[in-house]
C-alpha cells in the first residue's frame, strides 16, 4: 500500500519489530495457569499403567488428567473426512497409543518450569506392538487410494491413454524419486490459551482456522457454537500446520473449566515434531514419453504417500504435475502407505513441493537424452489450456517467465554438457530451471468496511495474517480506493467476533478477500452518495465475494469450502519459473547457492513489498528441501530422532545468496474483479527441482532422492 510518502509497506510492520503484536500465548489473563503434557514413549500399543503421583507431589502443580470421560469429551473428526481437527485421533480419551509422543497425561501447575517439571515426572507401562514408520517398514499397509477413498476429489487423473502413447514414443524417461518427511518448524510453537467466562470460551490461539476451532470445539464439549469465540489476529507461520483444531485443544477447555481458572499450553518443539502435522514421505515414479523433437507425448505420475493409521490423508500430487505442459495423455496412481505416526497434513505446497520436484528432474532428465536445452524443451511445450478439463487458463503467462527469467538471468551463456563448468578457484558451476503451479482455489468471504471518527475505516473480513501480509494488501486495496493512508485504516481477521472465519491455506486468502473487501468498498461508496468519509461517522457497508451459497453455507459451519481450479468456462492456476545457479567446493564438495531468479504469474500484484516477500520466502524453503530438510525416524522407538531445531536442519542466513524476484503483474481477468492469484504456495513450487538440476548441470550427478548432501557429489 502507499502511505504518505508513496511507498509501498506493511501495515503490521511497526507492531512487529517493536514486540506490539500480541500471538496466541503472549496472553496473561489475571489467574493463569499453566499446562504441560507427558507424552508416549512407545509407537504403538495400549497404556497399562500410569502413575501421576510423583506429579502431583511437585509444590505449585494444581491437578494431572490421564483421561476424560465419554461424557465430557467427544471424539476428534479429521478435517479431511468432513471435520474440524488435523487428525480424526483424540488424546486423553482411551487406552491406545497410535504414536510415539501422544500425549497421554495433562498437567496443571502454577509456572510453567511447575508444569513442565511434573510432566517429566509421569510414568506408564505399555503393551507394545510392532510399529512402522515408513513406506518401506515391515507391517506398513498400502491402499490404493482410489479405492480407499471413493471420491471424486481422491480420484487419479487419466487423460488419453498414456500407456499407449508412451509405447510409441521415441524417446523415453522412467525414473524413481524418494522425498523425505519434513516439518514446517514454524517460529511460534503450537500454543493456546483457552479461559471460561460463564458458559463462554473464549480462545487465543494462532491459527489459519478459526471457524474449524469454534465448531470443533462446540461438537466436542457439546457447546452451541455460539458459545465459543476464537480470537488469532496473527500467528508466527501457518504453513498448514495450523489449519484445523488441534488435539489439546479440547482436554485444554476441559481443564480450565475444571480448574476454574485460565490455561495456558506452550508445546515443546520436540512435542511439536510428534504430534503436529508433517509433510509425509513420498516415491515417485514418473514416466515421461517425448517424440524425436521435444514434444511431450504421455506422461505418467505414480505416488505412493506416507499416512496414519487412524486417518487417510489424501494425496494429490498428480492435479499439478499434469498440467505443467500440454502433454495429451497422462496417467497418476496414488496408494496411501498406513504407518505407526500421527496424521501427516498440509505443509506449504503439500502436494505440489515434492510432486513438481520429481516431475520436473524427470523433465531434466529427458532434455539431457534429447539432447536440448532444457528451458527450451520446457517453453516447447507450454499451453494455453488445461489439459485435464480441456478448459483455456484463465490466465497462463508461463513462457513469459521462462523468458524473462532466461534474459536476466544470463541463460544463452549456460554450456550444455553438465560438469564442464568451473570458477577461477576450481569450483564447479552449474545453471538449472524448473517451473511451478498451484491452483487458484478460493473460499468464502465477507467483509464489512464502516466509518470511524476522523474520517477512517474499520474493515472487519474474514481471513487469517499468517505473516503473507494480508491485512496490508487489504488496507492497500482500501487506500487507493477511497483515498485515504493507511493510518486511518484498521484490519480485523481471524476474529469470530467479526466473522466465520473459514480456513485461509491454499494461496487463497487474499484471492478470496480481496474481492469481498473490494465489494464492500462499492457498496459503501454506493450508501455515502458522494458524501465526505469525515461526515459519514457510523456508516457501513456489507458484501461477500460472489461464491455460491452451498459453499457459504459449509464455510459458516467451519467446514473446508473451497472452489477451484476449474470453473465453469476455465481453469486457474499460479504458475512461476526459477533460476538457480549452484557452486560446488572443489575439493569438500559443499554446495552452496550464491543466486536464485523467480518471476511469477500471479495475477494482479496486490502489493509488492508483502509479495516479494512471499516469493523470497518461498525459495528459502525450496532450498531447504532440497540440500538440508529431512526427517529421520527412530528406528527403535519410533518417531523422529532429529525432533530439535538443533538436529532439524533448516536454512539459516549464512546458506542463502542473492534472491531476485520478479512478476509478470497481469491481471487475471477472469478468476475475480480484483484480478489476484495465489502467491504464497506456488513461490515454493519448483525451487528443488532447480537445485536439483543446477546440481546435474555442475556435477553430471543426478538427485533421485532429497536432501542433496556433500557425500553425493
Amino acid at each position: 500500500m502507499t502511505d504518505t510518502g508513496g511507498a509501498q509497506v506493511r501495515l503490521d510492520a511497526r507492531e512487529k519489530v517493536t514486540g506490539a503484536a500480541l500471538y496466541g500465548a503472549d496472553r496473561v489473563p489475571p489467574g493463569l495457569v499453566h499446562a504441560a503434557f507427558a507424552t508416549a514413549t512407545i509407537a504403538r500399543g495400549r497404556i497399562v499403567t500410569i502413575d501421576v503421583s510423583g506429579a502431583e507431589a511437585v509444590p505449585g502443580v494444581l491437578f494431572a488428567v490421564t483421561r476424560f470421560g465419554e461424557d465430557e469429551l467427544g471424539p476428534a473428526s479429521f478435517v479431511m473426512g468432513g471435520g474440524y481437527g488435523t487428525q480424526g485421533l483424540q488424546p486423553l480419551s482411551h487406552d491406545r497409543i497410535a504414536h510415539r509422543g501422544q500425549p497421554i497425561a495433562l498437567v496443571l501447575a502454577e509456572t510453567p518450569v511447575a508444569a513442565a517439571h511434573a510432566a517429566e515426572l509421569i510414568t506408564a507401562t505399555y503393551e507394545e506392538e510392532p510399529f512402522a514408520c515408513d513406506v518401506d517398514a515391515p507391517g506398513a499397509q498400502t491402499l490404493l487410494q482410489r479405492e480407499a477413498i471413493p471420491i471424486p476429489f481422491a480420484d487419479d487423473v487419466v487423460v488419453g491413454d498414456a500407456d499407449d502413447a508412451l509405447a510409441s514414443s521415441a524417446v523415453r524417461v522412467d525414473a524413481v524419486y524418494e522425498h523425505p518427511s519434513q516439518n514446517a518448524t514454524p517460529l511460534e510453537l503450537l500454543s493456546a490459551v483457552v479461559q471460561w467466562h460463564g458458559d463462554r470460551l473464549v480462545v487465543h490461539e494462532g491459527t489459519q482456522n478459526a471457524g474449524a476451532l469454534r465448531h470443533g470445539l462446540a461438537r466436542q464439549l457439546g457447546l452451541d457454537p455460539a458459545q465459543v469465540e476464537v480470537r488469532s489476529p496473527y500467528l508466527g507461520g501457518g504453513f498448514g500446520q495450523r489449519n484445523a483444531q488441534q488435539p489439546y485443544l479440547a482436554p485444554l477447555a476441559l481443564a480450565a473449566r475444571r480448574a476454574g481458572r485460565p490455561v495456558k499450553l506452550v508445546l515443546t518443539r520436540t512435542q511439536t515434531f510428534h504430534q503436529a502435522s508433517f509433510r509425509p514421505q513420498t516415491r515417485h515414479r514418473v514416466i515421461l514419453g517425448a517424440d524425436a523433437s521435444g514434444r511431450m507425448t504421455a506422461a505418467v505420475h505414480e505416488v505412493d504417500q506416507q499416512t496414519s493409521r487412524h486417518d487417510l490423508f489424501p494425496a494429490g500430487y498428480a492435479k499439478v504435475t499434469s498440467r505443467l505442459y500440454g502433454i495429451p495423455a497422462f496417467r497418476s496412481r496414488q496408494r496411501l502407505v498406513r504407518n505407526d505416526v500421527q496424521t501427516p497434513g498440509y505443509m506449504r505446497a503439500p502436494f505440489e513441493q515434492p510432486g513438481v520436484w520429481a516431475f520436473e528432474s524427470a523433465v531434466d532428465e529427458l532434455a539431457t537424452e534429447l539432447r536440448l536445452d532444457p528451458l527450451a524443451l520446457r517453453l516447447a511445450n507450454d499451453t494455453t489450456h488445461d489439459p485435464v478439463s480441456g478448459l483455456p487458463f484463465s490466465s497462463r503467462h508461463l513462457g513469459e517467465c521462462l523468458r524473462r527469467g532466461a534474459e536476466r538471468f544470463g541463460w544463452e551463456r549456460r554450456p550444455l554438457d553438465p560438469g564442464t563448468w568451473t570458477d577461477a578457484d576450481g569450483h564447479r558451476i552449474g545453471w538449472g530451471v524448473a517451473v511451478g503451479a498451484y491452483p487458484a482455489n478460493v473460499t468464502p468471504a465477507r467483509a464489512r468496511i464502516t466509518v470511524a471518527g476522523g474520517g477512517s475505516v474499520v474493515v472487519r473480513t474474514d481471513g487469517h495474517e499468517m505473516g503473507q501480509g494480508m491485512s496490508s494488501a487489504v488496507a492497500a486495496l482500501v487506500s487507493s480506493q477511497l483515498s485515504i493512508p493507511a493510518s486511518r485504516i484498521r484490519v480485523e481477521l481471524g476474529d469470530t467476533r467479526v466473522g466465520a472465519q473459514p480456513l485461509t491455506a491454499g494461496s487463497w486468502g487474499t484471492a478470496s478477500t480481496l474481492p469481498a473487501v473490494e465489494a464492500a468498498l462499492t457498496e459503501l461508496r454506493r450508501v455515502l452518495g458522494g458524501r465526505d468519509l469525515a461526515s459519514a461517522e457510523g456508516l457501513s457497508a456489507e458484501a461477500d465475494n460472489g461464491l455460491p451459497a452451498a459453499l457459504a453455507d459449509r464455510a459458516a459451519q467451519g467446514l473446508v469450502a473451497a472452489a477451484g481450479p476449474v470453473y465453469g468456462d476455465f481453469a486457474a492456476f499460479s504458475f512461476i519459473a526459477h533460476f538457480v545457479e549452484v557452486r560446488v567446493e572443489r575439493h569438500t564438495g559443499r554446495i552452496r547457492v550464491p543466486r536464485v531468479l523467480s518471476v511469477a504469474d500471479c495475477g494482479r500484484v496486490a502489493n509488492r513489498v508483502t509479495a516479494a516477500g512471499q516469493v523470497r520466502g518461498g525459495v528459502v524453503w525450496g532450498l531447504g528441501a532440497a540440500l538440508r530438510e529431512h526427517l529421520v525416524v527412530d528406528p527403535r522407538l519410533g518417531g523422529f530422532l532429529n525432533a530439535t531445531l538443533e538436529e532439524y536442519p533448516i536454512s539459516v542466513n549464512a546458506d542463502i545468496g542473492h534472491i531476485d524476484v520478479d512478476f509478470v503483474d497481469r491481471p487475471d481477468p477472469l478468476l475475480n474483479a480484483s484480478g489476484v492469484k495465489g502467491l504464497g504456495e506456488v513461490a515454493m513450487v519448483g525451487v528443488a527441482a532447480a537445485v536439483t538440476n543446477a546440481v546435474f548441470h555442475a556435477t553430471g550427478y543426478r538427485a533421485r532422492r532429497l536432501p542433496v548432501t556433500m557425500a553425493d557429489v
